[in-house]
């Protein structure tokens, strides 16, 4: 009786591995921009130290998820950044479009020995160009104790 009951054990675990359908290649996500609201920045910065800096972004629905920061160097000291996140496109998936704020840490060190200005991409105006929200933030120097 085992012997009889293998093949067909076999049989049925390797129709499982070919019965599902893998014809469709596309992606079923794509990334996107979110809008920033607000970022809780520093008062200043410390060379060599490393920051938690909270930024507050809309989600718009519940398809969207955080996948993380896109920092580019504007400048030695200068950095724009974008929040993005990835919307799932699955036909099977019913999104509310409940729009809510979220808070995400981006972390930050301090490399250079100067002021730091940030954009956070802040969303499109009515001409359909980008907005920013812009903060300078001064380097410190510690002072000698006597």
């Amino acid at each position: 009786m085992k012997k009889v009951l293998m093949p067909f054990i076999l049989i049925v675990a390797c129709s499982w591995f070919t019965s599902c359908e893998v014809d469709d290649d596309s992606p079923n996500f794509y990334f996107t921009a979110l809008t920033t609201v607000e970022v809780d920045m520093p008062e200043s910065f410390e060379y060599g130290e490393t920051y938690d800096i909270e930024v507050t972004y809309l989600r718009p629905n519940n398809c969207t998820f955080f996948e993380g920061f896109d920092v580019t160097d504007t400048a030695e000291t200068g950095r724009d950044v974008v929040v993005i996140g990835s919307v799932l496109t699955d036909e099977d998936r019913a999104c509310t479009e409940a729009v809510e704020e979220v808070v995400a840490n981006l972390r930050f060190k301090v490399i250079y020995k100067d002021d730091y200005t940030f954009r956070f991409y802040a969303g499109n105006d009515a001409d359909d160009n980008a907005t920013y929200l812009e903060y300078t933030v001064p380097l410190v120097t510690e002072t000698p104790t006597n």
